[in-house]
């Protein structure tokens, strides 16, 4: 008990002044000789300096700080260059358990570094391996736990007598550990229970500990290694950890924002203030620790968290643009992914990927060049150099378009469509009943629904736009419709319903709302007006866009089909009016089919209290798109 209260007493040494004589008389050889119990808590007084390993993988694993003077050997394994270099040491002048035990860790970093296979049954490996297997409880909390993460690394087999006792070891001692020891613990704990390894007691135990005293939590490191591992943590747990991050990230660098990010990218868990916080302290960072692989990590957690942060995202477009002759193909379609995702599109950056594609385009594997071109149509971005953009990319896509999976093969006919850029070819091959019948066998009963809506919109661009006339038929698609599936309208919607109703006086027989058509397009709203902008009766009038065709009477000469379209705030780019590529297909294939169409957009909706208000609206709005139908 004297003992145990006198270490706890000598934590607090380093931090008075006056007891400088007495902390370096604490850490004299008479100390040492106590015993273990007080030997393994001097480790508190000085605090881990550097890290076990670098990232949240096993690959580079590093010894905690010494507390006591090292030995020669030590120093010199440090400075050795390759494994063999290591085991002569060794050879030569032999060592204690925890010197055996922190040249281990050296050779595995070694092992890494150069390659070394078959070094574990290397005599002078064997008798390191004896020497802390004899003396385990002499090696140090650092050292042990940093071990167990080298000799997974260097092979040696879960059922190894040493590393039964080193677990039992790390058990005996958990209450002891620091709580970045018990981090690193948690992602070795992890690594196992991949690989069916796991040691439900140390598990167990560990867990419990690190819910017991989450408080002591005070690096970013540790942080980013707890949160990594979330499948292994409780709700609760993580819930603190996102706290901590948030009271800590301050002090974050940019690389540990980009952990944070990612780790909580891994884990779907979209922590908004956390985010915020990152965002702000990302913002403040200068230019030289934005390394490039790291923005590309931050645009890679944001789109998957579908987090916009706009002055991030301008950042990460100044800083990446002089960089990109320095990019890589999968760099550029894994940025333009990202930022597709997140609806935000930077044109410079966005000519920017153009350009490098078409300088090299010979680099750019076939999945590659069908994520730029999703990324393209998903924000309807026209780049400026189309004649020589499109001419490589089918070039490309000649040679594997075949042998594409079917729902990718959809996707890039579908964003080809977007683009104006489909050919006949493409939108036969998505069209025969075949290849209709895979999409249908291929995926849940949503994804299918989405898919035929998409085969739908390359029907009525094969039927509707000048570039698919060619098609020798009007594809039909046959994937079935869902029945069970019940849309409800948004409030915009509702609303424009409702004020279509008053327009014309509810008069059921003269409007229609959402319309279905054959094109996969639904219409919000569906007039036929006079040439005075009054609505008349369209019962009986024939409908090509309708799947039952409508009445037998021809259109009335003088009066015009008029599509009243809603369009929500998700519907636009990021930060912007202007219009995501499917909404943009949606009104020219409507128009195609001989509509003119009313886009009631969201922004101009809410500023509309009254009712009297919104009708006036839609006859000014219907009023101004007759005119310009006419003018042109």
């Amino acid at each position: 008990m004297t003992t145990r209260l006198l270490c706890r007493w000598a934590r607090h040494f380093p931090h008075c002044p006056q007891a400088a004589a007495a902390s370096a008389r604490l850490q004299m050889p008479t100390v040492h000789s106590t015993g273990p119990a007080c030997s393994l808590t001097i480790s508190w007084i000085q605090s881990a300096s550097r890290h076990l390993c670098q990232s949240s993988e096993l690959a580079k694993v590093e010894e905690s700080p010494i507390p006591y003077e090292r030995s020669e050997i030590v120093g010199l394994v440090e400075k050795a260059a390759t494994p063999q270099e290591v085991l002569q040491l060794w050879a030569e002048q032999g060592g204690s358990a925890g010197d055996a035990a922190r040249c281990l860790i050296q050779l595995s970093l070694r092992v890494m570094e150069k390659g070394g296979d078959g070094i574990l049954q290397d005599p002078c490996c064997e008798n390191m391996l004896e020497t802390v297997n004899s003396q385990v409880s002499s090696v140090w909390n650092g050292s042990l736990v940093a071990l167990l993460r080298a000799l997974t690394m260097l092979g040696l087999p879960s059922d190894a007598p040493l590393l039964h006792s080193l677990q039992n070891e790390v058990l005996w001692r958990i209450r002891r550990l620091t709580y970045r020891h018990l981090a690193y613990l948690v992602d070795w704990v992890a690594f196992q229970r991949s690989k069916g390894q796991e040691n439900e007691a140390l598990t167990k135990t560990l867990l419990k500990q690190l819910e017991l005293r989450w408080t002591e939590l005070c690096d970013p490191r540790t942080i980013t290694i707890l949160m990594s591992r979330a499948s292994l943590l409780s709700p609760s747990l993580m819930d603190k950890l996102e706290d901590k991050a948030l009271e800590l990230s301050e002090n974050f660098s940019a690389e540990d924002i980009s952990r944070v990010a990612f780790a909580l990218a891994a884990q779907n868990r979209r922590a908004v203030p956390l985010l915020r916080a990152l965002s702000y302290h990302l913002n403040q960072k200068p230019s030289l620790e934005l390394k490039t692989p790291l923005l590309l990590d931050v645009a890679y957690a944001y789109g998957k968290l579908n987090f916009h942060q706009t002055q991030v995202l301008q950042r990460i477009a100044a800083e990446l643009l002089p960089r990109l002759s320095e990019l890589s193909s999968l760099d550029v379609t894994r940025c333009a992914k990202s930022l597709a995702f997140l609806k935000w599109l930077h044109l410079p950056l966005f000519e920017g990927f153009a350009q490098h594609y078409l300088s090299n385009s010979e680099k750019y594997s076939t999945l590659q060049v069908c994520n730029l071109l999703m990324s393209f149509a998903k924000l309807n971005f026209h780049l400026s150099k189309r004649a020589e953009f499109f001419p490589k990319v089918h070039t490309a896509l000649e040679s594997a378009f075949q042998n594409l999976e079917p729902f990718l093969k959809t996707d890039v006919v579908w964003s080809l469509c977007v683009l104006n850029q489909a050919k006949p070819d493409y939108i036969t091959s998505v069209t025969k009943p075949a290849f209709q019948k895979k999409l249908s066998a291929g995926g849940s009963a949503g994804r299918t629904e989405n898919y035929r809506q998409k085969l739908l919109h390359i029907s009525a661009y094969a039927q509707l736009e000048p570039l698919g006339a060619t098609v020798a038929a009007s594809p039909i698609v046959l994937l079935p419709v869902l029945q069970s599936k019940v849309e409800s309208n948004t409030p915009l919607q509702s609303g424009l319903h409702t004020a279509l109703q008053n327009l014309t006086n509810s008069r059921t027989q003269a409007l229609r709302t959402a319309v279905k058509t054959v094109y996969g397009w639904t219409i919000d709203g569906e007039l036929v007006v006079d040439s005075e902008n009054r609505s008349i009766d369209l019962e009986n009038i024939k409908a090509p866009h309708l799947p039952g065709g409508g009445g037998t009477d021809a259109l009335p000469a003088g009066t015009r089909r008029i599509a009243f379209v809603a369009l929500e705030f998700p519907n636009f780019c990021l930060r912007s009016k202007d219009l995501l590529g499917r909404f943009v297909m949606q009104k020219r294939h409507l128009q195609l089919a001989g509509f003119i169409v009313v886009e009631v957009p969201y922004f101009e909706w809410l500023e509309l209290k009254s009712d009297w208000q919104k009708v006036a609206y839609l006859k000014d709005k219907l009023g101004k798109a007759v005119a310009e139908d006419m003018a042109k």
